[in-house]
């Protein structure tokens, strides 16, 4: 089931990125990012997929971003015998706009998403007040703010700062709900 929904939020990111009209060369990137965030699981993977959306302007970027983060930890208490599991997924789109300075462009962005989070706890003491497993989804905004470095034209080390306001998750799951932010490191592909 997860592994469909991660297919699925994939499959439709590409596809809408992708039926818009190409304009120019090296208009379409892919990238890959390490990310940390605060709350737990604090360390994940994203990808991203951008494409311009106006012809370039002389020093000025307008594009469309597809972004896919997961996250993914297993929690084991010491002398007991349960664990938790938490998996956390999220994708969206966002606009983008940056400036081509040289060698470094920054760039800022906003834009929604969906996030995913799955709780998974094995093994707890009987009567607990807690259930085997927890789901819940919920809807986003998210700021960024970030540059690229292009030494290579094709090959842009990126690092970023997203903002995500998540504030719809389920009473049980609170105390993973308030994500104030990730850093982002990550190297994007032009073509």
């Amino acid at each position: 089931m997860k592994f469909s929904k991660s297919i699925l939020a994939i499959v439709v990111l590409t596809l809408t990125l992708g039926i818009m009209p190409q304009m120019s060369i090296a208009q379409t990137s892919i990238g890959a990012s390490y990310e940390i965030r605060n709350e737990e699981p604090q360390n994940g993977f994203g990808l991203r997929l951008e494409r311009e959306i106006l012809q370039k302007l002389p020093i000025v970027n307008l594009s469309l971003r597809g972004h896919f983060s997961y996250f993914n930890e297993d929690i084991s208490y010491e002398n007991r015998t349960y664990s938790t599991d938490i998996t956390n997924y999220d994708y969206g789109l966002a606009a983008v706009g940056g400036v081509s300075l040289g060698l470094l462009s920054p760039y800022v962005g906003v834009g929604l998403g969906a996030s995913t989070l799955d709780v998974n706890r094995d093994n707890l003491p009987s009567g607990s007040p807690l259930d085997g497993e927890s789901d819940d989804s919920a809807i986003y905004w998210n700021g960024f703010v970030g540059a690229e470095v292009s030494p290579i034209p094709m090959l842009k080390p990126f690092v970023e700062y997203r903002f995500e306001d998540i504030s719809n998750y389920s009473d049980e799951l609170s105390d993973i709900q308030n994500s104030t932010g990730r850093l982002i490191f990550g190297v994007s592909l032009s073509f």
